[in-house]
């Protein structure tokens, strides 16, 4: 399984309709919230938090709706209110796991992205190609990308960002994996400077696309410092200017997010499709997060989102990925002879104090990567792979900014 995300091609009218379906479900999803809480004051009334928000949206929906304040809610489809009840339970179960680390569910504001979730009450429904697309209970829509071929799904969720509105779905299907000719078998190094460097000798630049994008939004954020942006604590109303102000904000924030996004699907879709077993290092990416020098440009890179797309790659192409020790001191080891002294991050080069071996750092880190083994000793040295990757250097690197 697998989903489809498409950009919808709205008039003003139909932007203002999912606008109010958006502020439906949210009021919904406060209004349950604001019960529940509630009734965790009343000892008569007993029960989990699922039973609770049953007898909740039964209330809504036999007596809420029908009172004069709440007739507008009529006016939106009924499976809107349904499948915000439904992500209210989901999220409440989820902060109740202890084996998810989730916190309980928080009240929904309007400065945030606006969604609203519909399904089909009458099972799947056929979803066909081309650049229109309808939506049970709301009608049909324009998309600015055709939808490739005839599909079947049953639930569609509606967001905004931006300004723009988008529309998902998940499709009951799979990939069939790419039967590859023959055995390849990478590490890969992940880093600031370089951001991927493979074993073989090729290396991932990061896209210098996003350096100029942050350095707009930095621009904008400093010619804007003074605008009065509202306080609603203190009673302050924002201006006009700084509404403009915050959507402007908003589509630089969505740029360096799909400049980002688009760098990393490229690159692991690549690797996906050429290697048969890749080998990545288990980084901590919070840890890492916590040295203020390098916090803004780990954030640019989106490491962890990089191993997450190989994650779920490895069903699509047919390829087992690795995540090695996090302990494991693959910048510190000695890829030939298996020496292990201290690196500090100041020094690229890797040069070996027991046999003399010079080599690139990240270099030296992937090979240890691509012959590390789970024994006990590690790491299983292979001379000749490692003198033949140093004698090709980096020649073969693959840029794709």
């Amino acid at each position: 399984m697998y989903a489809i995300k498409r950009e919808l091609k709205l008039n003003n009218q139909e932007k203002s309709f999912f606008a109010g379906c958006a502020g439906f479900s949210r009021f919904v999803y406060n209004h349950g919230l604001s019960l529940l809480h509630t009734t965790w004051d009343i000892p008569e009334i007993s029960g989990s938090d699922s039973k609770r928000l049953d007898a909740i949206k039964k209330v809504f929906t036999n007596i809420t709706k029908k009172q004069r304040e709440y007739l507008w809610t009529n006016k939106y489809s009924s499976r809107i209110y349904q499948n915000a009840f439904r992500d209210l339970k989901k999220a409440f179960s989820r902060g109740r796991d202890t084996k998810i680390k989730a916190e309980l569910p928080r009240f929904k504001k309007k400065k945030h992205n606006c969604s609203f979730t519909v399904d089909s009450s009458h099972g799947k429904v056929l979803v066909q190609e081309g650049k229109k697309i309808k939506i049970p209970t709301l009608g049909t829509f324009r998309l600015k990308e055709s939808i490739p071929y005839n599909c079947v799904s049953q639930t569609f969720t509606i967001s905004r960002e931006a300004g723009k509105w988008y529309v998902s779905f998940a499709v009951s299907a799979s990939y069939i994996p790419e039967m590859k000719h023959s055995y390849k078998k990478v590490g890969i190094d992940l880093g600031i400077k370089t951001f991927a460097t493979l074993s073989d000798g090729k290396t991932f630049e990061s896209p210098s696309s996003i350096k100029k994008a942050k350095t707009k939004l930095g621009k904008i954020q400093w010619r804007n410092r003074n605008k009065v942006l509202g306080n609603r604590r203190s009673g302050i109303s924002a201006s006009k200017n700084a509404v403009k102000y915050y959507q402007k904000l908003r589509k630089k924030h969505k740029r360096i997010t799909n400049i980002r996004e688009d760098f990393l699907q490229k690159t692991t879709t690549l690797l996906a499709k050429t290697y048969q077993h890749i080998l990545v290092e288990d980084l901590n990416i919070k840890g890492m997060m916590a040295n203020h020098k390098l916090s803004d440009a780990l954030s640019n890179l989106g490491l962890y989102r990089f191993r997450e797309l190989l994650s779920y790659k490895q069903e699509c192409f047919g390829f087992l990925l690795t995540i090695v020790d996090r302990w494991f001191p693959s910048s510190k080891t000695c890829s030939v002879c298996g020496n292990i002294q201290d690196m500090p991050l100041c020094e690229r080069v890797y040069h070996c104090q027991n046999c003399g071996q010079v080599m690139d750092r990240d270099l030296n880190a992937s090979i240890n990567l691509e012959n590390w083994t789970s024994n006990a000793d590690g790491l299983s040295v292979n001379p000749e792979r490692s003198r033949r990757v140093n004698a090709c250097g980096l020649e073969g690197a693959v840029s794709l900014g």
